[in-house]
């Protein structure tokens, strides 16, 4: 997911990882030396803060040709540096933290088709990995950290609800590419081995429980959590409980 725009994103790259840093902090003062580390690390030039002057009167000038009078940003000298005002403008990353809210509430209110609905849209927005392309400071580097965290966070809630309407069969290839790509998120674990489970696959589903506890173990440690653990049980004995009724959706 990308934080604005493209049509805002500047082609200069320390312009573009100028504007991403804002995008970070918007409605926050961001303080000059913060946004020079971001842009040139250790080592800036000798007449730094001049440059920076100049990339922000530029970036301030391709806000204002990019965005319609109604839903200007606006780039504010304030205190030790400067804060990104979206004013009317939109950024993705709000728009998909309010379908992400609205799909855990639809959710929790059992409207599990709007919720799958909402929760499609929020991943729709996503344009492929955080601030892809651009060197990574401390700023941006957390900011990117936390995108991909509420991203997987996602993805967690949809796979949720696919179970919930009877769509094992068709996440079983999708959850075994993220066992694989997250190879310590339990959640992609317990959906995996209850996929294969409601799949007439109980084999394979005790075989992920093992392949997990063996990684935890050798890499951490510790044990799988306890839901897990109660998954696993539960499989083992064939709990009936674990035999969801066909749900009254179409399984694709």
């Amino acid at each position: 997911m990308n934080g604005t725009r493209s049509s805002l994103l500047p082609s200069a790259s320390k312009k573009r990882i100028l504007l991403a840093a804002l995008l970070s902090r918007v409605d926050e003062v961001v303080s000059t030396q913060s946004l020079i580390t971001e842009i040139w690390g250790d080592q800036p030039p000798a007449k730094v803060r001049g440059a920076l002057h100049v990339y922000m009167a530029q970036l301030r000038h391709r806000l204002s040709e990019s965005t319609a009078p109604d839903r200007q940003a606006t780039i504010v000298t304030e205190g030790p540096g400067y804060l990104l005002r979206l004013g009317g403008a939109e950024l993705d990353q709000h728009e998909f933290d309010a379908l992400l809210t609205q799909a855990r509430t639809l959710l929790d209110s059992g409207d599990l088709r709007t919720a799958d609905h909402a929760v499609r849209q929020a991943l729709g927005l996503w344009r492929g990995p955080a601030i892809a392309g651009l060197t990574e400071g401390p700023m941006l580097g957390v900011y990117a950290t936390c995108l991909d965290e509420e991203y997987v966070a996602a993805l967690e809630l949809r796979l949720e609800i696919d179970l919930l309407l009877g769509r094992h069969r068709a996440v079983i290839a999708e959850l075994i590419r993220l066992v694989h790509d997250y190879p310590l998120r339990e959640t992609f674990y317990r959906q995996l081995m209850l996929a294969f489970y409601r799949s007439e696959r109980q084999a394979d589903a005790l075989n992920c429980f093992r392949r997990l506890r063996r990684r935890l173990r050798d890499e951490l440690g510790v044990e799988p959590c306890r839901p897990i653990q109660q998954l696993h049980q539960a499989v083992l004995s064939a709990d009936p409980a674990l035999d969801r009724p066909m749900a009254d959706v179409a399984v694709s």
